[in-house]
């Protein structure tokens, strides 16, 4: 107890070993519906379920315990919703990308944000970017991944007439419906796990409905990783018609890690108030470096998940609470006969939900000021609209950069903001 006292700094972070557990043991409730999510999301692309089941684990288990050991931090890490999407929807079936190529362009994404580590560039960069565009990114994502899990739970399907309309209902979408609306009161409600019990209890109701197929076993060896791990074409990636794709991989990471990260340091007491965080550059490198581990085993970016928070508000204050997270992660290894057999029409609420949190930052938007109001909402609509995040962003950049140039308010222009602006169109045209 004394050397994980010390070791941890708990009492100097004004913890205790208990609140550390219930914390870390929070933050797994709360996140353990990637287990199902991101393999549902990625088997879609080609990939192999039963592998992509035990590389979001591993890989979860990875970026967690770095967090834990390089910045002392009760963070944890795992796949990103949104980034997944995109792989997905936007890169393998939206553009025929092979997903070892997809693979090899979420591994360069991670070199670029190493890279960028060197002389604080992150930041700069991050600094660099109107507000009004790093809201509309994360609204932009939720409002795809809702779409994405609306139309995988199959409630809205292709329409000749409208392109897109009300399916006709059955078994599978009322029980989906029945799991999204358990989900959102027990959100409500706070109740820790909410979003998992949501899919658990889908998955039960469709035993009876006969739309869920009963497990052969309940625990296993994990599935083999082989069918995916290290089978990323780095060669492949490196194109310019995918240096659009690849740079989207790591803008929407490195403000996802970013706000994530700045947010969940004030809460545990290492950020000052100027917001300035004690081993920011040791959090950041943890998420990169997990990013590059998780495409060489096979899965879309790891990045610092915004249920971390749910951990830090139970009382988790250091990286004895990820250790603990990670530790659920790797018995789940075993129950991968559960997982393996949950349906569609039980992830896709979840999506939904995800998409819900993420859409709601829109509230932080200047509702009266078009030359920002409108990149913003180009950012957000395009996205679903063209089943992109790379295009939603080009589109945004754009933008802002016409308008307030058109305006004459050019002082808001900076150079690394056209730079940008140069690449989107690059991406658009090519």
């Amino acid at each position: 107890m004394n050397f994980l006292n010390t070791f941890f700094k708990i009492k100097e972070r004004n913890s205790t070993i208990k609140h550390e557990i219930i914390g870390g043991t929070t933050t797994f409730l709360t996140m353990a519906y990637i287990i199902f999510i991101n393999p549902a999301i990625l088997s879609e692309a080609g990939m192999d379920k039963g592998a992509l089941i035990t590389v979001t684990i591993l890989s979860a288990t990875i970026g967690t315990l770095l967090a834990a050991f390089l910045a002392n931090v009760p963070f944890a890490l795992a796949p990103g919703m949104g980034l997944n999407a995109f792989f997905t929807y936007s890169l393998v079936i939206g553009r025929g990308i092979p997903w070892e190529t997809a693979l090899g362009i979420v591994f360069l994404s991670g070199v670029f944000f190493f890279i960028l580590s060197i002389g604080g560039i992150r930041e700069k960069i991050a600094n660099a970017i109107p507000l009004c565009l790093k809201i509309s990114v994360t609204g932009g994502i939720g409002l795809f991944i809702a779409f994405i899990g609306l139309k995988t739970l199959g409630i809205v399907a292709s329409n000749p007439a409208t392109i897109i309309g009300l399916a006709r209902f059955n078994t599978k979408i009322l029980i989906g419906i029945v799991g999204l609306f358990i989900a959102i009161i027990l959100e409500i409600k706070k109740v820790k796990g909410g979003i998992l019990i949501g899919i658990v209890t889908s998955t039960v109701i469709g035993f009876f409905t006969g739309d869920t197929l009963l497990p052969t076993s309940v625990v296993s060896m994990p599935p083999s990783i082989a069918p995916i791990a290290f089978k990323l074409d780095i060669l492949s990636a490196l194109k310019l018609s995918l240096l659009g794709p690849a740079f989207s991989f790591m803008f929407v990471d490195l403000f996802d890690s970013l706000g994530t990260l700045i947010a969940c340091s004030k809460e545990i007491g290492i950020a000052d108030k100027d917001g300035n965080v004690k081993d920011l550059g040791k959090m950041l490198y943890a998420d990169v470096t997990s990013t590059m581990v998780g495409a060489v085993l096979g899965t879309s970016t790891v990045t610092t998940l915004s249920e971390t928070a749910a951990g830090i508000a139970a009382g988790a204050r250091t990286g004895l609470a990820s250790v603990v997270t990670a530790g659920f992660f790797i018995v789940s290894l075993f129950f991968t006969p559960l997982v393996s057999i949950v349906p569609s029409f039980a992830t896709a609420p979840a999506l939904i939900i995800v998409g819900v949190y993420m859409f709601k930052n829109i509230c932080d938007l200047d509702w009266k000021d078009y030359k920002t109001l409108f990149p913003a909402f180009v950012t957000i609509l395009m996205m679903p609209l063209t089943y992109s995040i790379s295009t939603g962003l080009a589109f945004g950049f754009i933008s802002y950069i016409v308008i307030h140039a058109g305006t004459g308010d050019i002082k808001k222009l900076n150079p690394t903001l056209l730079f940008i602006g140069v690449l989107s169109v690059l991406s658009l045209i090519v």
